[in-house]
C-alpha cells in the first residue's frame, strides 16, 4: 500500500525556516571573532601608537618651554646685575657649576659722597633712581666696584666699596636724597660717570649634577652675598628653585657655563651652552649675554 505524501503547506516551511534564522553555526562564531580580534588588535595599536607619540612630543615640549624659560630668565638677571659682580665656580669633580651675580635694585648719579682722599663722613647726597626702583635703607650703596672682592665683602669696616644705609631722606623741593650710613664711612675710589648702585643681596643659578648622566639647574637667593675670596656652593645657600630639569651637560669638560671677565675694550661676557635630553632627542644652547653695566 502505498504511503501517501503530502506536500509541507506554507506554514510549516515558514516555521522550518524560522527555525534555521534563529542562531548562528559554530563557522560563523569563530569567523567573527577573528575578524572583531583583528580589528581590535588594529584599532589597539593605533590608539597606542598615537599615545606614545602624544606624550612623547609634550615630554619634548615641556622640556623646551622649561628650558626657554630657564636661559630667558638668566638672561635678564645677567644683564641687570653690577659691574663685575659675576663669577662663576665648580665644585671640581663634576657635581655642580654656579654662577652667582648681584642684581641691580637701583641706580642713578651721586652728587657728594666721602671718597678717598675725603675724609670719612656718615652721610652723602645722590640722585634719585627711577621711581619703580627707588633707593631705601634696605639697600647697600656700592660705588665703581672693579671686581667681585669688591662686592662680596664685608661691610663692616669704615672704608671699602659697599656700606649698608641706615636712612634715605628726599629733598622735597630737588628730589635730592640724602643717604645716612649711620656711621663714618669713606669709599676707596670715585666712579668716572658718579654712577652709585643699590643692592641687597646675590642671587645664584647652579647646574647640579643628580645622577652620572643628569642634572638639574636651581636658582638660589637670600643667602647674603658675604664670600669675598669663595664663592658659596649650593650646599650654602639654602634651598633653591628648580629651573630645569634633563640637562646632560658633562661639568669640567662640556660645563654649561663660560665667563669671559670684561677688560677695557670690550665687556663681560657670559656663554650659556645647556644641553638638554629628552626622550632621546638632545639640543644644546649656545647663548652669549653681554654685561652692559659698567662702574
Amino acid at each position: 500500500m502505498q504511503a501517501l505524501i503530502r506536500p509541507a503547506s506554507r506554514l510549516q516551511l515558514g516555521t522550518l525556516k524560522q527555525r534555521k534564522s534563529l542562531g548562528f553555526t559554530l563557522v560563523e562564531m569563530v569567523t567573527v571573532i577573528i575578524i572583531l580580534g583583528v580589528l581590535v588588535l588594529g584599532v589597539s595599536g593605533f590608539l597606542i601608537f598615537g599615545t606614545r607619540i602624544f606624550v612623547d612630543a609634550t615630554s619634548v615640549d615641556q622640556v623646551l618651554s622649561q628650558s626657554r624659560f630657564a636661559i630667558e630668565r638668566m638672561t635678564r638677571e645677567i644683564r641687570n646685575t653690577a659691574p663685575n659682580s659675576i663669577r662663576v665656580r665648580d665644585s671640581g669633580d663634576g657635581a655642580w657649576q654656579c654662577i652667582e651675580m648681584m642684581p641691580i635694585i637701583s641706580s642713578a648719579s651721586y652728587i657728594d659722597m666721602p671718597i678717598v682722599p675725603a675724609s670719612a663722613a656718615s652721610s652723602g647726597t645722590a640722585m634719585q633712581s627711577s621711581a619703580s626702583a627707588r633707593l631705601d635703607k634696605d639697600q647697600f650703596l656700592l660705588i665703581y666696584p672693579l671686581s667681585p672682592a669688591d662686592v662680596y665683602t664685608s661691610t663692616t669696616g669704615t672704608q671699602g666699596k659697599l656700606f649698608s644705609i641706615d636712612a634715605v631722606t628726599a629733598n622735597a623741593t630737588t628730589n635730592d636724597l640724602s643717604i645716612d650710613f649711620g656711621r663714618a664711612v669713606r669709599f676707596d675710589a670715585a666712579s668716572p660717570r658718579q654712577r652709585y648702585f643699590g643692592v641687597k643681596g646675590a642671587v645664584s643659578y647652579c647646574f647640579e649634577q643628580v645622577t652620572s648622566e643628569l642634572s638639574l639647574l636651581k636658582r638660589y637667593s637670600g643667602y647674603g652675598f658675604n664670600h669675598p675670596n669663595l664663592q658659596p656652593s649650593p650646599a650654602d645657600m639654602g634651598t633653591g628653585v628648580l629651573m630645569a630639569e634633563n640637562v646632560v651637560n658633562t661639568i669640567g669638560r662640556n660645563s654649561p657655563i663660560a665667563y669671559t671677565p670684561g677688560t677695557l675694550r670690550n665687556n663681560a661676557m657670559v656663554h650659556l651652552n645647556p644641553l638638554f635630553d629628552v626622550q632621546g632627542q638632545t639640543f644644546q644652547y649656545h647663548h652669549q649675554v653681554q654685561v652692559i653695566n659698567v662702574p
